[in-house]
């Protein structure tokens, strides 16, 4: 008896889709995928053949093999490795403190990253995203240890001036800062912290090796810091003065 319906049940599952979700990305109606798992029917040929090349998988697998009952099977390697690689599940590559030291070493390497844990955000879809943990209160009132989630930049002319990015270089790690850009000197660039407490510093940009887009920031509701009026007049002062004094140097 053919495997096919419930295996398709069971990859569904797997990615969390629900029938809809599932039909529209095999191109078929609803009604169909609920016929074939609930055996009323079989899979066509050309579902089956979406089917494998989703889930790399064998027409052999789908038809003859109980895929859930199939431990340590090299479909479950494979099964791994897909779901670290794959774009549509938008899974995040998480980078705790521990790790930022590898991290400079291993940016670059498929094995590396992989090993990383890895969660989702319903709330950001498309694009190439890496949570990174960080530590100190030179971005207050973004408490130390919150996660910083950002969106990959892959290009110095796509970085917005005063947006916050996680910084990845050579000579400073990992760092979270807001990024200025000298127009007149495209050779460096200037992180300034929200903290004013801080002073602005440049790096080359040719010593930067990745930088991330902040698109949200997690952490726990106890560390949530409150800042008071006085604080408030102070920080806002002390950020026009910074922004002052980097106009001048840029003009």
């Amino acid at each position: 008896m053919s495997q096919a319906g419930q295996n398709l049940k069971y990859l569904r599952k797997l990615r969390g889709w629900t029938q809809e979700e599932f039909a529209n990305k095999l191109g078929i109606k609803r009604s169909l995928i609920g016929a074939y798992e609930e055996e009323r029917a079989d899979p066509r040929i050309d579902v089956l053949e979406i089917l494998s090349e989703i889930f790399k998988v064998t027409l052999d697998e789908l038809l003859l093999k109980d895929l859930s009952k199939t431990n340590g099977s090299s479909y479950l390697a494979r099964r791994r490795q897909m779901k670290m690689m794959t774009a549509e599940r938008n899974l995040i590559h998480f980078v705790p403190v521990k790790a930022a030291a590898g991290y400079l070493a291993g940016y670059g390497d498929h094995e590396f990253i992989d090993e990383l844990n890895t969660f989702t955000l319903p709330m950001l879809t498309g694009g190439s995203y890496r949570a990174f943990e960080i530590l100190g209160d030179s971005m207050m009132p973004t408490p130390s240890g919150s996660i910083i989630v950002g969106e990959k930049v892959d290009k110095m002319d796509h970085v917005k001036n005063n947006a916050a990015y996680i910084v990845v270089s050579n000579s400073e790690g990992i760092v979270y800062k807001r990024v200025v850009k000298n127009n007149k000197n495209t050779s460096k660039i200037t992180l300034v912290s929200d903290n004013p407490a801080y002073q602005p510093y440049q790096v080359l940009a040719a010593d930067v090796l990745e930088m991330w887009q902040a698109q949200a920031v997690i952490n726990k509701v106890t560390q949530q810091q409150r800042w008071d009026v006085d604080s408030l007049v102070n920080l806002v002062t002390n950020l026009q003065d910074q922004v002052s004094t980097l106009k001048k140097k840029m003009n």
